[in-house]
């Protein structure tokens, strides 16, 4: 049975909740914002997905150090955007040495993560708590190709890209000895699935990777900690339906040559009856259908997100 530790923080409205999985991992969730994840071993923590902001990251450190004074020494991105990796400064004070990130996700910063910090923090202010005390980008110290082996004194913790999903660089943190992931946002669940900047395609099949892992426990990037398989398949096919009803409503929009706002007035009709009510559905669909769309047109590479993009999809969608 987990332990769990509820409270009300005092940079956001979100009841936020630290769940313990096991004596080494807890799972810190808000609500349908994004989850942060803890693996504590023998000699150090690592953090997986950092919060928004170095202010709000102290939240989840001061939930840490409730239960262990070892050093916060690994820091590690599941994929890159803001919301998720802007807070990493915060732990370098509590002893981290090393940010540790896929070559993929290494390859985004550098292409896109002055814009899309720009682009998330204007698009959401709320998530951004104490913006003012984010020092700049997050860089890696540590980038792997495919797979990590790290070793927290007798613990071993696997960080894993097995394929692209809600970007190219999709990371998940995997203690083989107990079976426990944390899937980044390749996984969600109850909350909307945001794919603006996704690989649809090959999304579904990297989630029968992950299937195939069978984890006993699964922390979403949203949504509520999952602490049995049967969970954990659950959330993976909320995901997998969200992300194929998504993209066959694209595909088969763009094969009729139809606009934006007619592909979006459909996706809708397919979408709303099964998803509409869960949180952020409203903010995540648009940006959803214009990258489905994009991707089912052959832009493989999804576009960067500036402030003058996001104007000129809001433009035609009311047209």
């Amino acid at each position: 049975m987990s332990k769990q530790f509820a409270s009300k923080g005092d940079l956001t409205e979100k009841k936020t909740t630290f769940t313990k999985l096991s004596d080494n991992a807890y799972a810190f969730t808000a609500e349908g914002d994004p989850n942060s994840g803890v693996i504590i071993g023998d000699n150090a923590v690592m953090v997986i997905d950092t919060t928004a902001t170095p202010v709000m990251a102290q939240q989840l450190i001061r939930h840490i150090r409730e239960v262990t004074d070892k050093p916060i020494k690994y820091v590690v991105l599941s994929h890159y955007h803001a919301v998720r990796v802007l807070g990493a400064s915060a732990y370098f004070a509590e002893g981290a040495t090393e940010i540790i990130a896929s070559r993929g996700t290494w390859e985004l910063i550098v292409e896109r993560g002055e814009a899309d910090m720009k682009s998330e923090i204007e698009r959401f202010p709320r998530l951004f708590q104490a913006v003012e005390s984010i020092p700049g980008l997050t860089w890696p110290t540590m980038v792997f190709e495919r797979e990590l082996t790290l070793h927290l004194g007798k613990l071993e913790v696997k960080l894993m890209h097995i394929g692209p999903g809600h970007t190219k660089g999709d990371t998940i943190a995997w203690i083989p000895s107990q079976r426990i992931c944390f899937s980044g946002d390749l996984v969600e669940y109850n909350a909307g699935v945001y794919t603006g900047d996704a690989q649809l395609e090959e999304w579904p099949a990297t989630l029968e990777a992950l299937r195939a892992m069978k984890p006993d426990k699964l922390v979403p990037g949203r949504g509520p900690a999952l602490e049995n398989n049967a969970d954990a398949n659950k959330a993976i096919d909320y995901t997998k339906k969200w992300v194929t009803d998504l993209f066959s409503t694209a595909k088969a929009g763009v094969a009729a040559s139809k606009p934006l706002k007619e592909i979006f007035a459909d996706t809708r009709k397919v979408m709303d009856p099964v998803f509409g009510n869960v949180f952020i559905y409203e903010h995540c669909l648009p940006f959803d259908v214009t990258r489905a769309v994009d991707e089912a047109q052959g832009i493989k590479h999804p576009r960067i997100w500036t402030a003058e993009r996001d104007m000129e999809m809001w433009k035609s969608l009311q047209e």
